[in-house]
């Protein structure tokens, strides 16, 4: 009987021993080993801090870009500031200018008027009105706002604007032969260009008309 219990008390202890390496792997198996993690070459960058000297170096940037947008800023100020005193009257002397153009308009009705024509109270009238003219002139020169010479001038296009071309071969092609408004600058600003009329050349087809007609006046 003892025999018997020892050899079964053999087998249990040997079962037992077979099965607990196989309980060992499984648990091994099941075990997870932790991995370290990789960065890439960038995220490492952006992990390191920045030194002490780069934070300065940002800083004195900053400091510097400021400094330079704030004496942009007074330069610009002062620049508006010397224009609002130098042209400061733009508006007023531009709108003043029509005082002399309705002279001008008022000279001209009067000089066409048939009933008036030669009379001592046209030619009264008009002196006047020339005087009126000349005073509005002289104080528009003492406020630097002067006329633009325009006529037998060549056509300027930052003083004159071209309104109509007049056939004229006396004159070189581009040449101002008529004032149809006076322009007037403000120092060396340009207040209203001048409106005139320029010369051109007779076109060939008229030069041909005056050459039949001239040729029919001999005969």
């Amino acid at each position: 009987m003892e025999k018997e219990e020892n050899q079964k008390s053999g087998s249990i202890d040997k079962s037992q021993k077979e099965e607990i390496p196989e309980n060992n792997i499984s648990e091994n198996e099941n075990k997870i080993e932790p991995q370290s993690e990789e960065f890439s070459p960038d995220e490492k960058e952006e992990i390191i801090a920045p030194t002490q000297d780069e934070k300065i170096t940002e800083l004195e940037d900053k400091i510097a870009r400021t400094f330079a947008e704030m004496e942009n800023q007074r330069r610009r100020f002062e620049k508006e500031k010397e224009d609002a005193f130098e042209y400061g009257g733009y508006s007023f002397a531009k709108e003043a200018l029509s005082l002399i153009d309705n002279l001008e308009r008022s000279k001209n009705v009067l000089e066409n008027d048939e009933k008036l024509k030669e009379t001592e109270a046209l030619k009264k009238t008009l002196e006047h009105l020339d005087i009126i003219k000349k005073d509005l002139i002289s104080i528009f020169e003492k406020n630097n706002i002067k006329p633009i010479d325009s006529l037998n001038k060549k056509l300027d296009p930052n003083f004159h604007q071209a309104m109509i071309e007049i056939e004229d071969d006396t004159k070189e092609p581009g040449t101002i032969i008529k004032e149809i408004q006076k322009g007037f600058t403000i120092k060396d600003r340009l207040l209203r260009p001048s409106l005139v009329g320029v010369s051109k050349k007779v076109s060939k087809k008229e030069e041909k008309n005056n050459k039949n007609e001239e040729n029919l006046k001999d005969k």
